[in-house]
């Protein structure tokens, strides 16, 4: 046990959920956002972005969707679909029911090829991001990847869910502390105190805002600070190659302080997601002791091909057109709508509301008009900032995307005092 762990620990138990209070305060917003059909929407996607609802009282309904992460269009890619298609009738099977220690669709290790050349680093595909993440925090925490040292793991107070949800799992191996959002200073400050640290956050926050990557990789010049970023909403967005926002800004060799996580789905276009590894000792551990990969199965055969031909679109000018179209998108919303992220390359946009119940409200107006957005209220944000999440695309048809622009302009004058 290390002295940093030990000294933080303190011997006392540390505590990193409440799910019962996270229940009883918010139950009552996830009641009435079911009730009114704002959560739990079935439905058959038609064309580009919208979608034909199948269920509920607004069941025959068509709506453009502005909560899918697609950024780029590309989930309903011909040439995925038929990658997809191809790959169960190549194989003959859907999924194979065994660890990935043993037995391996031949594809997979194709698309891991593949994947590693496009973003010039050891890729390891999984069924999920969460799952990669569930994987890889344990055995960084073990200090394997640090010389032996565990090093103190520190998270950005506004890392993910399927980040944050790990700290219990990884308090058990190291200490775990937790610091305000994009804090450099309280990052810092910590590497002071301790020989080791790794920096667990988000490349693009799934609610706006991005990480100071440079500033990050100073501190990994300045103290050898370990880094672990998810670059889920990210991925496919910047870069040549569809690297992504974290990628695109690194070292051309990651080396061994810095992992990428990252999504197969969102902008990459098909399903599951993936580790960017630098160096042979870190994959040669992952593929033995990373938890999903000793004991779980593969992504399936259909999301292994639909992400094989995702990969094919990335070595197109394809990728280029759909990267400065999502780029348009984003500037056209910009001009008619103010937010916290105006102005940043990113495709997400929160317009804050303030009080739950209004933002539900919000949200139900604009589904009744046609648009459905996501009402994001605690624990997803904090108490009092409810409000709406619109995630842009690049297929997003332009006439849609000004109707809504004016429908948020009129209804956000609605809730201003007179």
């Amino acid at each position: 046990m290390s002295a940093a762990y030990s000294a933080a620990r303190g011997g006392r138990a540390t505590r990193f959920r409440n799910t019962a209070s996270v229940i009883d305060w918010t139950r009552m917003y996830f009641e009435e956002a079911h009730r009114r059909g704002l959560m739990a929407v079935y439905g058959r996607s038609i064309k580009g972005r919208a979608v034909s609802l199948t269920a509920g009282e607004r069941r025959g309904n068509t709506i453009t969707d502005y909560v899918r992460c697609s950024y780029l269009g590309l989930d309903n890619h011909p040439a995925i679909i038929a990658g997809a298609i191809a790959a169960v009738e190549e194989y003959g099977s859907l999924h194979w029911s065994c660890a990935r220690t043993r037995l391996n669709f031949g594809l997979i290790g194709d698309l891991e090829d593949t994947l590693s050349e496009l973003f010039g680093a050891r890729v390891i595909a999984y069924s999920t991001v969460m799952v990669a993440n569930m994987g890889a925090l344990p055995i960084i925490a073990s200090g394997h990847l640090t010389e032996g040292q565990r090093p103190v793991i520190v998270f950005d107070r506004l890392a993910h869910a399927s980040l944050a949800f790990h700290k219990p799992v990884v308090a058990q191996e190291t200490a775990v502390e937790t610091i305000p959002h994009n804090d450099l200073d309280a990052l810092e400050q910590i590497c002071r105190r301790h020989p080791v640290v790794a920096y667990v956050c988000d490349g693009v926050y799934s609610m706006g805002g991005f990480a100071p990557i440079q500033g990050l990789l100073q501190l990994q010049e300045k103290y050898g600070l370990f880094l672990y970023i998810d670059d889920a909403h990210g991925i496919s967005l910047f870069g040549g190659n569809g690297e992504g926002f974290v990628r695109s800004q690194l070292p051309r060799e990651l080396g061994e302080r810095t992992i990428v996580a990252a999504s197969l789905g969102k902008g990459f276009g098909a399903s599951g997601g993936m580790l960017m590894l630098g160096t042979a000792h870190q994959e040669e551990l992952f593929r033995c002791y990373s938890i999903p990969h000793a004991f779980s199965a593969s992504p399936n055969i259909a999301a292994i091909g639909a992400a094989f031909a995702s990969a094919g679109i990335h070595q197109t000018s394809e990728l280029r057109l759909r990267q400065e179209r999502l780029a348009e998108q984003i500037a056209f919303f910009d001009k008619r709508v103010q937010t916290e992220q105006r102005g940043a390359p990113l495709p997400i946009r929160m317009i804050t509301v303030g009080d739950e119940f209004a933002a539900i409200d919000f949200a139900e107006r604009l589904l009744d008009a046609g648009f459905y957005t996501s009402v994001t209220f605690f624990p997803t944000v904090a108490r009092g900032r409810a409000g709406i999440r619109i995630c842009l695309t690049a297929s997003h048809e332009r006439s849609d995307l000004e109707r809504l622009c004016t429908r948020i302009a009129s209804y956000k004058q609605a809730l201003t005092p007179a």
